[in-house]
């Protein structure tokens, strides 16, 4: 019997949790200083927090790590259950009027403790992935069925060693057909493997249930391999009584709790960037106003979610009466474009007032950007897929922003649409937050586009 030492992983994961919840509690009852006005009630609450997370953690089970290794999908899920916690603890503090705990200590708490959960992850899913490359803590996998298919699954996980799969033989098509379903399987538990993939195209129900009887005996996981292959980069089980059906397309709905997030998410941030960002508001608009005729800032019909209209707001960056001839794009050499506009383009900042167009609730701080209805009936016929970016409130930056820049015609817009797609399918907590991250360098360093 080979001995597993990541059937640990959970456990090691599990009590490094509940130690950074520790150290953050103590961290932030030295940063707020001393808010408790008797010791009892501090153990008291550190005792309830504990308690709390242990339940949430056993019920979630955010401290189980599954291949393949995304980073991104465990940080959500840890999030859920940090939003989950955050929930008790304020139900038991009101319920049992505990009002001397600090809130400025409990949000202290929250801020570092999936600060230090991230660290955390990042770490160990380093050390999965060195651990995995070098050939260690491996999965043995036995292929059945198609040659095909087996190829492409064979060069798909060769790309990609941090999953820590081992393939250990293929028994071919030709191969079953020649043997009984008794020696096949005999042969399957010879090669002792981990888990089991089949790789089908016609695929007979009762050898397959014979399989994964099998599997269940033996602690052998049996996975089906379809051979489909998606442009879309989508595909999902869904269980009917006891018929899975696979969902091929995908519709961007989002579920209450990250309508939620992202919406507090947009309003805090928000209001933090216009507050501490009021001075240099201020100087934008004194410079605006001193380099060209005209107002500081510049106000356009877009087109938001469900093709609602909006008014979007810029620092005006281009002279007045530049579109008298009708929309038009602007270029990297466009005359319209003022020598201060210039500034304002590369750096970004003249995207800035529409942070109140985020406070308003019609933007996001993260989105597919914006669209007249001109060019929106353009690029539908060049890009169909754009209408489901329409489902979505539109961003302050965008996916395609922070990798493509701005599109000067129609074509470059359907090439930045493929990045939103990609955003679409993809959205979660971190990616937002990896976005505005790339949006300050492209700040920092003047290459908005």
């Amino acid at each position: 019997m080979k001995m597993r030492y990541s059937r640990f992983l959970p456990l090691v994961t599990f009590v490094s949790d509940l130690i950074i919840l520790n150290i953050a509690l103590q961290v932030a009852h030295l940063v707020i200083f001393n808010y408790y006005s008797a010791e009892i009630q501090s153990v008291n609450f550190i005792l309830l927090v504990n308690l709390a997370w242990v339940s949430i953690a056993s019920v979630t089970k955010n401290y189980v790590i599954n291949r393949p290794l995304v980073l991104s999908e465990n940080i959500s899920k840890f999030l859920s259950s940090l939003i989950y916690h955050l929930v008790m603890v304020l139900g038991v503090i009101y319920f049992f009027k505990l009002y001397e705990v600090s809130r400025w200590e409990m949000s202290v708490t929250y801020i570092l403790f999936f600060a230090l959960i991230i660290v955390e992850r990042s770490l160990i899913f380093y050390i999965l992935d060195y651990i995995r490359k070098k050939g260690y803590n491996r999965r043995h996998v036995l292929l059945v069925g198609n040659q095909s298919i087996a190829n492409r699954l064979i060069k798909s996980f060769s790309k990609h060693p941090e999953y820590g799969y081992y393939f250990v033989d293929l028994i071919s098509e030709e191969m079953v057909q020649e043997m009984s379903d008794e020696l096949l399987l005999e042969k399957m538990l010879d090669k002792n493997p981990d888990e089991v993939f089949v790789c089908y195209k016609y695929l007979d129900q009762s050898l397959l249930k014979k399989m994964v009887d099998l599997g269940d005996q033996n602690s052998i996981k049996i996975k089906l391999v379809s051979d489909l292959v998606l442009d879309n980069n989508f595909a999902k089980i869904v269980n009917y009584e006891n018929l899975p059906v696979i969902q091929l397309s995908y519709n961007p709905e989002l579920s209450l709790k990250v309508v939620f997030l992202k919406r507090s998410f947009d309003i805090l941030f928000s209001l933090l960037v216009m507050i501490i960002g009021l001075p240099l508001f201020l100087l934008l608009i004194i410079i605006t106003k001193l380099t060209s005729k005209g107002p500081a800032f510049f106000c356009q019909e877009r087109i938001g979610k469900d093709r609602r209209p909006f008014k979007i707001y810029k620092f005006r960056s281009m002279f007045i009466n530049s579109e008298l001839l009708g929309p038009q794009l602007s270029t990297d050499n466009d005359p319209r474009i003022t020598k201060w506009g210039r500034v304002l383009r590369r750096s970004r900042l003249d995207e800035l007032p529409q942070f109140w167009n985020v406070l308003k609730g019609d933007m996001s701080v993260v989105g597919p950007r914006p669209e007249r209805q001109f060019f929106i009936e353009q690029l539908i016929l060049k890009s169909p897929n754009y209408k489901k970016l329409l489902r979505l409130k539109p961003g302050l930056t965008s996916y395609g922003q922070v990798n493509y820049g701005y599109a000067e015609n129609i074509d470059q817009m359907r090439h930045r649409v493929r990045y939103d797609l990609i955003y679409l399918r993809n959205m979660s907590f971190n990616n937002d937050v990896g976005i505005i991250l790339k949006t300050l360098k492209v700040m920092v360093q003047l290459k908005g586009k």
